[in-house]
C-alpha cells in the first residue's frame, strides 16, 4: 500500500551536515527524512523556492523531455529502504502505455516537484526505516527525530544552497 506525502521540510542535518529532506504523510502523523546529496538538495530547494535558473538544470531537462515525447509524470513513489539507502520508481504514463523507471528518491522527488506529480512511499518503507532507525538508536539519533517530527513549517525556513 503506497502512503501519499509531501515534503515538510528541506534542512541540513546539524550533526552530519548532510541535508534532509522531511517527507510527511498527509494527516501530519508519521514523517520520513532521507538524507541527500548537496546537489539534489540544491535542485529541490531551486523548485521548492521557485528560484529561477539561467540555463535548465537537470532536471527541467529531463522535464522537457518528458514534454515534448508527450510522456506524463504519473507519481513517483519511494519503494524500499536498504541499510539507509532509499530507492524510488518514477511512474510515467505516454498515451496507454505506462512506463517504471528506477530512481533515486532525490531525483524523483525533484522531478515530481517540476511536474506537479505526487510523491507516495510504500508503507513497509516508512515502517522498515522507522525500525532501522529504532535499531540503530543512540541519543544523538534520537533527538533529532524528535526534533525533526515536531518541526513546523516556520521552523523550517529556507534551505541555505
Amino acid at each position: 500500500m503506497e502512503v501519499r506525502m509531501k515534503i515538510k521540510g528541506l534542512f541540513t542535518d546539524p550533526i552530519s551536515h548532510m541535508p534532509i529532506v522531511l517527507l510527511e504523510d498527509e494527516a501530519g502523523t508519521r514523517v520520513l527524512p532521507i538524507w541527500i546529496g548537496a546537489f539534489e538538495a540544491n535542485a529541490i530547494a531551486l523548485t521548492m523556492e521557485n528560484v529561477p535558473t539561467p540555463r535548465p538544470m537537470t532536471h527541467d531537462l529531463l522535464k522537457a523531455f518528458l514534454i515534448r515525447l508527450q510522456i506524463e509524470v504519473d507519481r513517483v513513489v519511494v519503494t524500499d529502504v536498504r541499510n539507509n539507502t532509499f530507492f524510488a520508481t518514477i511512474h510515467c504514463r505516454s498515451g496507454e502505455r505506462l512506463l517504471a523507471f528506477d530512481a533515486r528518491p532525490s531525483d524523483a522527488i525533484a522531478l515530481a516537484l517540476r511536474t506537479a506529480s505526487p510523491i507516495f512511499v510504500e508503507h513497509e518503507v516508512v515502517e522498515k526505516s522507522q525500525a532501522e532507525r529504532r535499531a540503530e538508536s543512540n541519543e544523538g539519533t534520537d533527538a533529532l527525530l524528535r526534533w525533526m517530527e515536531k518541526l513546523g513549517t516556520e521552523l523550517l525556513g529556507k534551505y541555505k544552497m
